[in-house]
């Protein structure tokens, strides 16, 4: 399913949902002028419990949103999720934003300000309860957003609420699968 081209119109047809965050047009005093260009914010998920990040930069927006997917598919991170919401609640601080997310039951829905509801919704959390405690800037709570679900997984593992064994990933019948590494493969 990954990287096929839809025959009617001509594009890719991607496994993962791209969102654009925030779109900052920035300029620099030159000699000759000012140049101007595009920063833009970019969160890409698979909502099945991978979601990634990217800042892309460029002279025109549609680059820099290039640039943006590519460098967040290389940020992906699998995140530990309990059915449909998140195994324990956690704060997290990243600068001057504070966000804290909670685990929610079934049928809630999420339940988040916009920075957050686009990375939580792209990880593919269905139920969850979150308050944005400091700052306002969007791309600050999208990092912190992200640095929590990050951590969040590290804390799963430790705790033994989540598998930890390595995951790899493999082509197989044309599709991207998950497959856990045995015991024995990881000692050797």
């Amino acid at each position: 399913m990954k990287n096929l081209i839809d025959r009617n119109q001509q594009r890719e047809v991607s496994e993962f949902e791209e969102k654009v965050v925030q779109v900052n047009r920035v300029s620099k005093k030159t000699k000759g002028g000012n140049n101007i260009g595009f920063s833009v914010l970019m969160v890409v998920g698979d909502r099945k419990g991978r979601v990634g990040v990217g800042l892309g930069k460029a002279p025109d927006v549609l680059s820099a949103i290039k640039k943006g997917v590519r460098r967040a598919k290389k940020q992906l991170v699998r995140i530990s999720m309990k059915k449909t919401t998140i195994p324990f609640q956690m704060t997290y601080k990243y600068g001057a934003a504070k966000i804290l997310l909670k685990p929610a039951p079934a049928g809630t829905g999420v339940i988040a300000g916009g920075a957050v509801r686009v990375v939580v919704e792209g990880a593919g959390i269905r139920d969850i309860v979150s308050k944005i405690l400091g700052s306002r800037n969007q791309a600050s709570n999208v990092y912190a957003t992200f640095g929590a679900l990050k951590m969040m997984r590290m804390i799963a593992s430790e705790k033994g609420l989540v598998d930890s064994r390595p995951t790899e990933e493999k082509l197989v019948n044309g599709e991207m699968k998950m497959i856990k590494k045995s015991r024995k493969e990881n000692n050797a």
